[in-house]
């Protein structure tokens, strides 16, 4: 029989197990924690290098301290919770706390795609018209950037919760994921939903759809100028200021996508399927960005083992 929210003092919802598995969740945990703390770690060196490092004070190295705060926030407003299940058996989340997790899931990710956005036009504007990336890219104007993309995010997806929050749900109310995604939530209301799943899309396709369009069409704008240049190494050497930023972009969009066919095409899949879909989305973009910028990056590289030289040489 359904219920109402308000007819319950503490409504909540159950989080996913990962099927036939219960008995070994505590150990299936150990990855994931491992995950997690390499995440915060090379994170929170990115944040600490280009913070101590005065060279790096520049719109690319902004630019990528803020995907570094996205991923670290992201990170933890789901992996923590994640564990208390996996390792004290806590599987109850309350209503408001599910939705507050929706909400930061789904608004982080839209400032990660208007960043990974912004870069993009960084790197066009860059190889196109570097004698104006100076005067365009300045670090007021990367401040800017930075608070309109967390202003959009909030703004398109705050709706999502306050949609949720009068509809009655049917219980069961067991998710398909460890954490609490608009769309599967959703779909355990005993309600017309039309309207949640009208506004849920058309906010993906006006955020990430738009920014995706957007950065394909930035590179085709990007490629078309490298191929004016005359010789291939030349070509190479400043496409090669790019392959950092597009594995980023594959790392974001790749689990993005996936995530979404799965909700939308893979009822019939096996529940373990959603879960494992669900954590990559999660922290595959949250591991690989700083190891990816750490790794094509001279300037962080040093700092990074100028910083291990100078500890290894530390008195005991």
């Amino acid at each position: 029989m359904p219920f109402s929210n308000s007819s319950e003092l503490s409504p909540s919802f159950v989080l996913a197990s990962l099927p036939g598995l219960e008995a070994a969740q505590s150990w299936m945990a150990i990855p994931l924690c491992s995950a997690y703390a390499l995440a915060v770690l090379a994170n929170g060196a990115v944040l600490l290098v280009v913070r101590a490092e005065p060279s790096l004070h520049a719109p690319m190295y902004f630019f990528l301290c803020m995907l570094a705060a996205i991923d670290l926030a992201l990170a933890t407003a789901t992996v923590p919770r994640i564990l208390c299940f996996y390792w004290f058996g806590s599987r109850e989340i309350s209503f408001a706390a599910c939705l507050l997790q929706m909400f930061l899931i789904h608004t982080l990710s839209a400032v990660e795609s208007t960043v990974l956005l912004a870069m993009a036009v960084d790197r066009y504007v860059a190889i196109c018209h570097p004698l104006r990336h100076a005067a365009v890219l300045t670090n007021g104007a990367t401040a800017k950037i930075g608070l309109l993309a967390v202003a959009r995010g909030v703004l398109f997806f705050l709706p999502l919760p306050l949609l949720l929050l009068p509809l009655p749900f049917c219980g069961p109310r067991v998710l398909s994921h460890s954490f609490c995604l608009h769309q599967d939530v959703m779909n355990l209301a005993c309600a017309n939903t039309t309207p949640s799943v009208v506004y849920g899309l058309t906010a993906i396709l006006l955020v990430m759809g738009l920014d995706a369009v957007l950065i394909c069409l930035s590179y085709l704008l990007i490629l078309k100028a490298v191929l004016r240049l005359a010789a291939w190494r030349e070509r190479l050497k400043v496409f090669s200021t790019c392959i950092a930023h597009i594995c980023v972009v594959l790392a974001f969009y790749v689990p993005l996508i996936g995530l979404s066919v799965v909700h939308r095409f893979g009822k019939d899949l096996a529940p373990l399927v959603h879960i494992i879909m669900g954590n990559i989305y999660i922290l595959v973009p949250a591991v690989l960005n700083p190891i990816i910028y750490g790794v094509r990056t001279k300037q962080i590289q040093r700092r990074i083992l100028s910083l291990i030289h100078v500890t290894d040489r530390a008195p005991r």
